[in-house]
């Protein structure tokens, strides 16, 4: 039986969002019939004159809510909806033309009651949407762990660009009500009741990211202070990599203060992998030196932002 998709949308002060994400999704070469939920999470900018738009295009579902985080707000829309797969999408992503046809393919030939897809920045993106990107998706950064099926240990979903079935939903109940780390915290319940998850490399999203570094450094804080909790909540997943980000910055900060004694040795290894980092990520995308420089910057904001973030919650916040 082919799955009838759900995809679920969370969106907040997002309109403009919304709009480019509706126009690939009514461009999908998919011949079976799906819905679309999507949900307004206490939104001051509506996005209903957007989606009114797109009615006569495509079947569409409008809740508004009060505020409640993107978690709460995806469960929302999972209980409104009437397929029984749902796939869950940020507003800020927009889909490759092939997308739905992807998951129906993969799944028929490998079903699995959860699945993640990659994210990859769209040739229209900006250069600091780019080198975000690279950030967050390079094997030389933290971010070689999203989307990839040469990481360590089972995948985690990343609700960016998640499916999850009508069962799967039923038993766990979905999203728990954290701010960051929900995705995660959903794929580790999965797991403990016997169900399977699985990278679709096919599915994946153009994702545009933040596009200024103060708005990158929150979003990866925010991810740094998720992770303590989970390990609390889940002891058994802690893995000393977790603080790698936290050590690297400590690690910076004192090859800094070393440099004005003479010892120099410290910070030109940091100032070498930074420079990979540079040249990789100029040789990525398209020999684009301003994306080159940039990705130096974004790798060090989202190691900052992270580590960070990790320390606070391990050692000062411990909400």
């Amino acid at each position: 039986m082919k799955p009838f998709f759900s995809i679920i949308i969370p969106v907040y002060n997002r309109p403009e969002e919304i709009d480019e994400l509706l126009v690939s999704i009514s461009a999908q070469e998919y011949d079976e019939p799906f819905e679309v939920c999507i949900v307004e999470d206490g939104s001051a900018e509506k996005s209903d004159l957007i989606i009114n738009k797109y009615t006569s295009e495509l079947s569409i579902q409008y809740f508004e809510t009060e505020n409640t985080g993107p978690g709460l707000s995806r469960n929302y829309g999972m209980t409104k909806a009437t397929g029984n797969y749902f796939i869950i999408l940020d507003s800020d992503v927009i889909l490759p033309y092939n997308y739905l046809a992807e998951i129906t393919k993969q799944l028929e030939k490998k079903y699995t009651d959860a699945f993640g897809g990659p994210d990859a920045a769209h040739p229209s993106f900006s250069v600091l949407q780019k080198a975000i990107n690279y950030s967050m998706t390079s094997f030389l950064t933290t971010g070689g762990i999203r989307g990839n099926k040469k990481s360590v240990g089972k995948f985690q979903p990343r609700s960016f660009n998640m499916g999850l079935s009508q069962k799967a939903f039923d038993i766990t109940k979905g999203f728990s009500n954290m701010r960051a780390g929900e995705d995660i915290d959903l794929s580790f319940r999965l797991w403990e009741q016997g169900l399977e998850t699985q990278l679709i490399d096919a599915a994946y999203v153009y994702h545009k990211r933040r596009n200024s570094f103060l708005g990158f450094f929150q979003q990866t804080f925010a991810f740094g202070t998720a992770r303590p909790k989970l390990n609390k909540k889940y002891p058994t997943t802690a893995k000393l990599t977790y603080w790698f980000p936290s050590i690297f910055i400590l690690g910076l900060d004192l090859s800094i203060l070393l440099s004005f004694f003479g010892v120099y040795s410290p910070i030109l290894l940091y100032a070498f992998y930074f420079s990979l980092i540079g040249l990789d990520a100029f040789l990525r995308n398209n020999f684009n030196p301003l994306v080159g420089f940039l990705s130096i910057i974004t790798s060090l904001t989202q190691f900052l932002g992270y580590g960070l973030g990790f320390l606070d919650s391990k050692f000062i916040s411990k909400k």
